[in-house]
């Protein structure tokens, strides 16, 4: 029971600014492990926009031998989603990068092919939930050697950093940026992600933050009151999204 969080706190859906740019969603149909049709897809957009969200980056998943996406595919997958959303104007407030897995194949692709960048050159990546890349260090300089900017999806939701901040600093230092999960505010992914959220939030380490949206137990939650004592430091991360206009 989420019980560490005792005064009501505004609803989530109040907190998101008019105009808000997603840079982390799965609103793709039948690409990765998001959306499944189109339908979903055309219920998700519509509901995100009813509390604030006007363009939409989405970020399918790149990932080993589990979702092998090309940029063709991605590319592709967009242009046939855009021409069967029956959304005014989606197709200026929609495009699409990816979410790279840091994973075994991961150096090999970005020294070899073009990733797909939310903006520029930065690049949104992930790691494994189980335990960091061993050679995670090396291969985020590697990567910002290659001319990109690691933004790191969830930093929240890595058990394994939970214990010390200095971990979570010594990824800042190696040159990431954090995107917050915003359902870590409201609890969805359980009390540990939650007071790690709540840490970063306080300690300036949250540089944007993304609706990473799949389903539609997302959504509800998207409807749901934040339990986070330092939610304040939220405006600004949301603010930064702007970055990303387009």
């Amino acid at each position: 029971m989420l019980h560490f969080f005792k005064h009501k706190k505004p609803f989530l859906k109040d907190l998101i600014p008019d105009n808000y740019i997603d840079i982390h969603s799965h609103l793709l149909p039948g690409i990765d492990d998001g959306s499944t049709c189109i339908e979903d897809t055309t219920s998700y957009i519509n509901g995100l926009q009813e509390i604030g969200f006007k363009k939409f980056i989405t970020t399918p998943h790149v990932m080993g031998d589990v979702w092998k996406n090309t940029n063709d595919q991605i590319n592709e997958k967009l242009l046939a989603t855009i021409a069967e959303l029956k959304i005014p104007n989606i197709d200026n407030r929609m495009k699409t990068a990816a979410e790279y897995m840091i994973d075994s194949e991961f150096t090999a692709l970005f020294k070899s092919k073009s990733l797909l960048t939310l903006k520029d050159n930065y690049v949104l990546v992930e790691i494994s939930y189980l335990n960091p890349p061993i050679q995670l260090f090396e291969i985020l300089f590697d990567l910002q050697v290659a001319g990109y900017r690691p933004i790191l999806a969830h930093p929240e939701r890595y058990n394994f950093y939970h214990s010390s901040l200095d971990e979570y600093k010594k990824l800042k230092n190696a040159g990431c940026l954090f995107q917050l999960n915003m359902l870590s505010t409201t609890g969805y992914y359980g009390e540990r992600v939650s007071k790690a959220a709540d840490l970063l939030l306080k300690n300036g380490l949250i540089d944007f933050i993304g609706s990473d949206v799949h389903h539609n137990r997302h959504m509800e939650y998207m409807h749901k009151r934040i339990i986070l004592k330092n939610y304040e430091y939220l405006t600004s991360a949301f603010q930064n999204n702007s970055l990303f206009d387009f």
